[in-house]
């Protein structure tokens, strides 16, 4: 592809991310549901790289064996997901605003039995990358060319059942598997990166997460580096992941808690909560402005 047409991709991709992320804030509004609005935004970006460009699937045959697998080990997020599957094709859009409802096929994380398009059903935080390099390992043993995907939170990479699953993928060279770490620097308790000490009465802060690159390099894992919201880094980091042989690939993509909505980015404290009318004006019309103006770069 050449540097023009790569530039034009992004900049689609770059408006696709921006409507998706209109999307999930109406699916939000018109459901009347809280949700986990940081992590969602930050991933959001992500998400669209890996279903608009980089993902072999079928919204039409959605259990073809040779479709590549995503897991969302951030369950939380799902309410970046949803909107994204139904953008793909996997169901209408019209059911959307059912999110969190009784009998939905939506909840808080995503469920595999219920979602058309979802791989697995996660939330608890550690699991996603384990079934990740399972399903990696048996299309190596199946010799199937299909590859797995998953994007792991930074808050998550402290549960030791990611830390078995790195040491397995590592050993086994799955380099059919990519992940994904969404670094966005904070989790539901604030900053991943400590401070972590002793204090009167109890521990304040979390461990340090640092240097992350470091360890998994450590563990056998090509690492890439890059800003997880420039969809030029973004579809690069895919495309090497791709390329690498003989282990597997972990992305670490610098994110922003809460991406293009002003009052809640890089703001710990929206990883979960509920917006009023008001403030779901504000952030739709903020979405709306940035998505215009990036019309308007590509026109």
């Amino acid at each position: 592809m050449s540097e023009e047409n790569r530039e034009k991709l992004a900049l689609e991709l770059e408006r696709k991310a921006y409507k998706l992320r209109i999307m999930e804030l109406e699916m939000m509004r018109d459901s009347e549901a809280s949700g986990h609005y940081g992590g969602s935004m930050s991933v959001m970006d992500i998400l669209t790289v890996l279903y608009f460009k980089v993902m072999r699937v079928d919204p039409h045959n959605e259990d073809w064996e040779d479709r590549d697998r995503f897991v969302l080990s951030k369950g939380h997020a799902c309410n970046a997901l949803c909107p994204v599957l139904a953008e793909k094709g996997f169901f209408s859009r019209d059911i959307l605003p059912t999110f969190n409802k009784l009998d939905s096929p939506f909840g808080m994380h995503p469920d595999k039995n219920k979602i058309s398009g979802c791989d697995a059903s996660t939330g608890s935080l550690g699991h996603g990358a384990p079934i990740a390099v399972g399903m990696a390992m048996a299309g190596k043993y199946l010799k199937k060319d299909y590859r797995v995907y998953v994007v792991v939170g930074d808050g998550e990479v402290a549960e030791g059942s990611n830390w078995e699953a790195i040491e397995i993928a590592s050993h086994f060279k799955v380099d059919n598997l990519c992940a994904t770490i969404d670094r966005n620097k904070y989790s539901l308790d604030g900053s991943t990166e400590g401070p972590g000490v002793f204090k009167e009465g109890g521990i304040e802060g979390t461990m340090t997460l640092e240097p992350i690159d470091k360890k998994l390099e450590d563990f056998g894992w090509h690492v890439i580096k890059c800003d997880g919201h420039d969809f030029i880094q973004l579809m690069g980091a895919y495309d090497e992941a791709a390329r690498t042989k003989g282990r597997p690939t972990v992305i670490i993509a610098d994110t922003l808690k809460g991406k293009g909505i002003s009052f809640i980015e890089d703001k710990y404290e929206w990883h979960y909560g509920q917006f009023t009318p008001e403030q779901y004006k504000t952030a739709i019309d903020e979405l709306t402005a940035t998505l215009k103006r990036l019309e308007q770069k590509s026109a």
